[in-house]
């Protein structure tokens, strides 16, 4: 005998529970205010109505009916005509200020469960959501009513041959599951909505604390409310390490820096372009695109830092016309404040204009700007999601990020997020005797031999010019400049030259 599980039709969340939720079971949806509770339990009858034809029963104990019709039709759900085609149905079970006061104690759950399992009847559902038992629970006297009353409600509804959504209040995030301590026994499943305030910033997470008889994904997982889509759960845990790689090379825009590439990026990689601020990062992103938009090939820059006026005055000043480019259907600019919106939501409509555009190229500039509305977990996922998704595709992506430092530094970026990439170019101001120049690394190349020098590189009108390594310095990487004779530096190289050969 097996547990069947029933899909929820919510984006992401069969994943994370490995296929639904246990058919003809209950399931105790538990969150503090602003968590999605309501919105969880009426998506779970939207989406069995939208995609798997199966009616549902609304039992509602705190909102009217009309106050849910109106809230949902902001995620694009018409609840009214629902209800119309005898697919939905209200039992209204809220406490108004006109009723008579229900003395402590003398609350009878008996009518209600009457009223529920008609309405069930009627309609022939095979879902029900229970939004909240809070409202209920209060009308009764002590913890041992309220245990012996939610015992009652589950055996009736397990009767019914439904699969049954609870939603209840929680006081704490990470504190006692439910208010009064007895709704998780009592119910099969548990899932907690968390809507956490960590350094100024809120982010929803969900978690699936216990299946039982069944199996389900462990952790904590950001989700976001989408208008028109309600709750999208991101399962990190869908990543897999499953993305083809091809030894087929793409210019990076720049034949200087191709040749350090060892002729190029690779096709699917994702390269990370790290450096202080005007050190040349949105140039080497505009040649990116440039370089592709030549072959006929499909690009896209998402942009968080500098408006598409103030872009496109920039690529016209290195010679790269984005307007014409725009207009052969070859380069789309979306531009942003990141502040405008939550990772989990940026991550989401990315997605949708990627999938949209079908880009061969993605730019991003800058990554960085996209930590300062986020935690440093939050955003780590951010960039795996978003990673992950690009290689799926098969499209090359650039990254640019600012480094805290002026002169070097001990990391590429505070998120460490160095790792997740395939190839890394650093930009770095170099000092030389009170004058600043530039210099450039490839730090990293995944599958392919590079230039393991510093060269020196300008920048004019015409964009960006590599020229020769510097020779009688070091501690670039590192910020702590230090200048080498001529003499010296020969003197140094002729110690690591040995042209004996080996005796065996």
């Amino acid at each position: 005998m097996t547990i069947n599980k029933l899909p929820t039709g919510i984006s992401g969340l069969d994943h994370i529970t490995n296929g639904g939720l246990p058919r003809s079971r209950i399931t105790l949806v538990s969150g503090s205010s602003g968590s999605a509770k309501t919105v969880f339990a009426c998506q779970f009858l939207a989406e069995g109505i939208r995609q798997a034809g199966e009616n549902g029963v609304f039992v509602t104990f705190e909102e009217s009916p009309e106050d849910i019709r109106l809230n949902m039709a902001g995620l694009g759900w018409d609840i009214r005509q629902w209800e119309d085609e005898g697919r939905w149905l209200f039992v209204d079970a809220s406490h108004q200020t006109d009723d008579e006061t229900v003395m402590m104690g003398d609350y009878d759950l008996g009518a209600l469960l009457a009223r529920v399992q008609n309405a069930v009847q009627i309609i022939g559902a095979q879902r029900i959501a229970m939004d909240s038992l809070g409202a209920l629970l209060t009308r009764l006297d002590n913890s041992a009513t309220v245990r012996g009353e939610l015992f009652r409600i589950a055996s009736a509804i397990k009767e019914m041959d439904v699969t049954a959504v609870m939603t209840s209040e929680r006081a704490d995030e990470y504190g006692e599951i439910a208010r009064y301590n007895v709704e998780e026994f009592v119910a099969d499943n548990v899932v907690i909505l968390r809507n956490v305030l960590e350094d100024e910033k809120r982010r929803r997470t969900i978690e699936i604390l216990k299946f039982r008889g069944t199996s389900h994904a462990k952790g904590e997982y950001p989700f976001t409310i989408v208008p028109g889509q309600g709750i999208v759960v991101i399962p990190l845990s869908a990543i897999e390490l499953k993305q083809k790689s091809s030894n087929t090379r793409i210019t990076s825009g720049n034949s200087e820096l191709d040749l350090m590439c060892g002729g190029g990026f690779f096709r699917d990689s994702i390269v990370l372009v790290s450096g202080a601020t005007g050190t040349g990062k949105t140039l080497m992103a505009t040649s990116f695109l440039a370089g592709g938009t030549t072959n006929n090939e499909r690009c896209l820059l998402f942009a968080f830092e500098e408006s598409r006026d103030q872009l496109f005055r920039n690529a016209i000043g290195w010679g790269v016309d984005f307007e014409q480019m725009e207009r052969e259907g070859l380069l789309r600019v979306v531009c942003v404040y990141p502040e405008t919106a939550g990772l989990e939501d940026h991550l989401i409509r990315m997605r949708e204009t990627i999938d949209e555009f079908r880009p061969n190229r993605v730019a991003i500039d800058s990554l960085s700007a996209m930590e300062r509305v986020s935690t440093i977990r939050g955003f780590r996922e951010f960039v795996i999601g978003l990673t992950s998704f690009i290689k799926l595709r098969e499209i090359a992506g650039l990254y640019t990020s600012t480094t805290p430092s002026l002169l070097g530094g001990t990391s590429i970026t505070e998120g460490h997020i160095s790792t997740i990439t395939d190839s890394i170019i650093l930009l770095r101001y170099v000092e030389i005797f009170g004058e600043m120049h530039r210099g450039l690394a490839v730090l990293k190349m995944r599958g392919s031999m590079h230039d393991k020098n510093i060269r020196k590189f300008t920048i004019d009108e015409r964009g960006m010019h590599i020229g020769n390594p510097f020779r009688n310095i070091s501690g670039i990487l590192s910020g702590n400049f230090m200048y080498v004779a001529p003499n010296e530096l020969d003197r140094m190289q002729d110690l690591f030259q040995d042209d004996t050969p080996l005796s065996l």
